[in-house]
């Protein structure tokens, strides 16, 4: 039956990679970074990366993450599993070229960074003969069905860590159990965020005794960046700030109509990091059509009176939460799913988010009941509460929020601890 499932799976790839190959490229060409190495795409790796993976020593342990969220995830579980076993070394996969920059800062010299095979058996296969690893740990809701089974066919573990399972993605992932069942009951050990998480990955088939339910890692990740904050402080020119973080299209406008609005806006300064780089010249146009001039920071632009800053570099949102005075988290108003809230209430900051943070469930519920962030319903909301914290002060929100969060660290070293020891067995 596996063989068979593993076969519909594969006519289905080959039927349906054609038709995704086009966008494929042109996002490519769109993001850059991937030529030099598009043999990795079909495990065809350059000289030094193969004689680097033949070398000898301990096994490589493989992992795989993608977005920046799910690197620095992967890179935190890396640095303990180091200081617990300072033996191991990792193969350090990804797929996009922004995934490649983080990956780069957390990998150690004896590690290796590839970019992850097409998830075809061919190609798998071969990754798997090359890289030869003892494990392998998927981030969040990396689901690779070959991978996974070319994982299971050698013996060797599957650990999906800080495991997630979306609104959108559960009931997809219980309708196609029948044909994918076996690739979730795969997995040594899932490290689940929520109780919810828990039930939909055992719904989609995983077995219910290798589920454990940790918490987010996210917690964990979270952490100051005391250099770069005073590089953003530099650059910014310091005083009061409000910081769109991770905005996402609609909601760099809602910023710049809220600061425009804002009592007392001559003493605050704007600044606004977009999720994604390629749209900062559409957020710069929007910043200048509203009657502020742009400081950039890609151009090296310095402080400007007046200005709204447009933070478009990658690695720097940590320093511009550091010096922030109230933070709104983006993807939550004119988009759903949510970016990373965890990161300015560790840094002690009021934050508020919108009504959509379906990724970010548990780390929600945990932070409401200590009540340490504000979720808006709509934009009027973001705004009336940014409103109050400039002008009445944020009543100890950020205080709290700094305390919830160091409240529940601890969870990538328990799972650091748990997955040594099964690959040790």
């Amino acid at each position: 039956m596996k063989i068979f499932k593993s076969l519909v799976c594969d006519i289905l790839f080959a039927a349906v990679y054609p038709f995704l190959l086009p966008s494929f490229l042109f996002r490519m060409m769109r993001r850059g970074g991937y030529a030099a190495r598009m043999g990795d795409r079909f495990a065809v790796y350059p000289p030094s990366v193969a004689a680097s993976l033949a070398s000898p020593g301990r096994p490589f342990v493989w992992v795989h993450a993608v977005s920046v969220g799910e690197v620095q995830v992967a890179g935190r579980l890396m640095r303990e599993m180091r200081r617990l076993d300072p033996s191991v070394r990792f193969c350090f996969s990804t797929t996009s070229s922004t995934g490649w920059k983080m990956a780069e800062r957390e990998i150690a010299a004896r590690d290796v960074l590839v970019y992850n095979p097409l998830d075809f058996p061919n190609f798998v296969k071969s990754a798997f003969a090359v890289i030869r690893p003892c494990a392998v740990i998927l981030a969040e809701s990396e689901i690779w069905p070959v991978m996974i089974r070319r994982a299971a066919a050698e013996n060797v573990p599957v650990f999906l860590v800080n495991a997630r399972m979306s609104d959108r993605s559960a009931p997809r992932y219980k309708a196609a159990r029948w044909l994918l069942g076996d690739v979730f009951a795969s997995f040594a050990a899932v490290f689940a965020q929520s109780d919810m998480d828990a039930r939909r990955f055992e719904a989609a088939g995983a077995d219910p005794s290798k589920i454990r339910i940790t918490g987010s890692f996210k917690f964990d990740a979270a952490s100051r960046a005391e250099e770069k904050e005073r590089e953003m402080a530099e650059w910014t020119g310091g005083g009061r700030i409000l910081l769109g973080g991770s905005t996402w299209p609609g909601e760099d406008e809602m910023m710049l109509g809220i600061y425009s609005r804002l009592p007392g806006r001559e003493g605050i300064k704007l600044v606004i990091a977009p999720r994604h780089f390629e749209k900062a010249d559409a957020v710069e146009e929007n910043i200048r059509r509203a009657g502020f001039e742009c400081v950039r920071r890609s151009r090296g632009d310095k402080p400007v009176e007046g200005a709204v800053y447009l933070a478009d570099a990658t690695g720097e949102l940590m320093g511009l939460y550091g010096i922030a005075s109230a933070v709104f988290v983006g993807k939550s108003v004119t988009a759903h799913g949510s970016q990373n809230m965890i990161e300015p209430c560790a840094a002690g900051k009021p934050t508020v988010v919108g009504p959509n943070t379906e990724n970010f469930r548990p780390v929600m519920s945990d932070l409401l009941a200590a009540d340490a962030i504000v979720q808006a319903k709509d934009a009027a909301g973001v705004e009336s509460a940014i409103r109050g914290w400039f002008e009445n002060g944020d009543g100890g929100l950020g205080e709290r929020a700094a305390k919830a969060v160091a409240s529940r660290k601890g969870v990538v070293g328990k799972c650091a601890g748990e997955i040594l020891g099964r690959m040790a067995k």
